[in-house]
């Protein structure tokens, strides 16, 4: 039962930031040309499934596009579901940007990139707004 609980919650919450640091200094040394990235179900999703782990190691020039087809298959969605994906919890990446693109321009300071995925119910004011800021976000929703 503990660890139900601490799973729900968010990843930044359940390590120190030195700690992720740390994680994510060992995994760039291991694994050179992998992205660490961290899914997590949006917090008031009620549709879509939890995945089984929250962390990825993502080749770098892996389209996100086709990494949504991974988070697809692993959610076991419908043909008929519908999955969109935030940046930082806060805007819709550009599905054709590599994962590298979006690491460089998009990765927190534990140096983790951070991916929220939620359904279609959830865009009806519910999410935070788009920030122009970042070239990668676009204001048309990565739909999949």
């Amino acid at each position: 039962m503990q660890q139900a609980e601490s799973s729900a919650r968010p990843f930044k919450q359940r390590k120190s930031l030195a700690t992720r640091m740390h994680e994510v200094t060992e995994i760039r040394i291991k694994y050179p040309n992998k992205i660490p990235v961290v899914v997590e179900r949006y917090q008031k999703e009620k549709n879509l499934p939890p995945l089984s782990r929250t962390k990825f190691l993502v080749s770098q020039d892996l389209p996100l596009a086709q990494f949504a087809v991974t988070l697809r298959s692993r959610l076991c969605l419908a043909s008929s579901q519908t999955l969109y994906l935030l940046v930082n919890n806060r805007g819709l990446p550009n599905m054709t940007v590599t994962m590298q693109e979006l690491y460089r321009d998009n990765k927190d300071e534990d140096g983790f990139l951070y991916l929220t995925y939620a359904s279609q119910e959830m865009f009806g004011g519910l999410l935070p707004p788009q920030t122009p800021s970042s070239p990668d976000l676009t204001p048309s929703p990565a739909v999949l």
